[in-house]
């Protein structure tokens, strides 16, 4: 089926609770980028309360810290990413897009039968 694509959705868990997802990611990289959860959540266009309860859930599931704090000053503070976060995003990409390609190759597969 020409144009026809499919898509499916992968998340992370920890002990059967959610951790990452495409929005969470999405947080986290703007993080990663912005140098802070406010700013983040600007650039996202959601309320710093979302974003500071998504961060939150994940802090509490994840079996390692996802980020590093240092408290404002001046200048205000900034939060960035730990290497063990970084790492994950990672994977979390690749393993995105590994099963995006086998989900088309399989599907194109059907196509040629």
């Amino acid at each position: 089926m020409k144009g026809v694509r499919v898509r499916s959705k992968i998340w992370l868990e920890v002990d059967g609770k959610p951790l990452l997802g495409s929005g969470r990611e999405r947080l986290l990289r703007a993080i990663d980028t912005e140098g802070s959860l406010n700013a983040a959540a600007a650039e996202l266009g959601i309320s710093y309360r979302k974003a500071w309860a998504q961060l939150q859930h994940m802090e509490k599931h994840a079996p390692f810290p996802l980020v590093e704090r240092s408290k404002g000053g001046k200048g205000g503070g900034s939060t960035h990413l730990t290497r063990e976060t970084r790492e994950l995003l990672a994977r979390y990409a690749r393993l995105k897009t590994g099963l995006n390609e086998l989900i088309d190759e399989k599907f194109a597969q059907e196509d040629e039968s």
